[in-house]
Parts: C-alpha cells; structure tokens; sequence
C-alpha cells in the first residue's frame, strides 16, 4: 500500500477537475446500483503512464469535448484495495488493470481502455479516442 503523502497529489489531479473519488465497495457499489446514464471511471494509479499519458488524456477528453459523461469517478489501485476490486468486478472479463479508464452506461461497461493501450501513448492520443467514446455513448 502507497503512503497516502506520496498518492495525495496523484488523487487531486482528477478530483480537482470534478472527479468523485470511490475509497471503499460500497461507494463503488451504490452509485454503479443507482446511478442512471454514463459513468467514466479512472482507475487511477501511481505509475509513469498513469503521470504522463492517463490523468492528463482524461482531463483534456472531459474539458474538451461537447458530449461528456454524467458522472465522473476514480478508484486508486494499490491504495483503495476494496473499491478496485469492487470496480474490477464491474470491467469483467478484462484482466485488473492499472491505469484504466471505463466508461460504463447505466451501470454496464460500454468502454474500456485497458493499461496497454495506455502505455507508449500520449496523453492528446488518450484524449482523442475518448472524446470518439463519448460520442458514441454519451
């Protein structure tokens, strides 16, 4: 588990920009239960390409495009342990992985972004693709 003074800065690069943070199941749980439209969730983690290419590709996409999520939401992997697990649940049948991004409509999974398809991209190549998901789900 990461030291929550290393992590800190890394959970308000979303939760500035409006993102809900998810810390435990339940969180994750009640609003995939009850929340109608489209969720975006980060699972959000400490690595390079999380810093580089995840974080900053997801906040251009949500700044930038004219169709955007109704909800934003991040898990933390390797510090929320119960809430990734809880949102891994929900991105079957793809493997765990961080960082991730998942767009989910009425609390199914309609998109998802899995780390390899993170890493060796930019963070305007991130924001692209999901301004195409967003308008196609959103």
């Amino acid at each position: 588990m990461y030291p929550e003074e290393l992590v800190a800065p890394m959970r308000t690069d979303l939760t500035s920009v409006g993102f809900d943070e998810f810390k435990t199941a339940n969180e994750v749980e009640q609003h995939m239960t009850d929340h109608k439209g489209t969720t975006l969730l980060v699972i959000n983690s400490v690595c390079g390409c999380a810093a580089g290419s995840a974080r900053p590709g997801v906040k251009m996409a949500v700044s930038g495009a004219e169709k955007k999520p109704d909800a934003l939401a991040t898990v933390f992997a390797g510090v929320d342990k119960e809430a990734v697990q809880k949102a891994r649940e929900y991105t079957m049948p793809y493997p765990p992985s961080s960082p991730a991004i998942a767009l989910f409509k009425d609390g199914e999974l309609a998109h998802f972004v899995e780390r390899h398809h993170i890493e060796g991209r930019s963070a305007e190549m991130i924001a692209d693709h999901l301004v195409n998901v967003f308008d196609e789900f959103c």
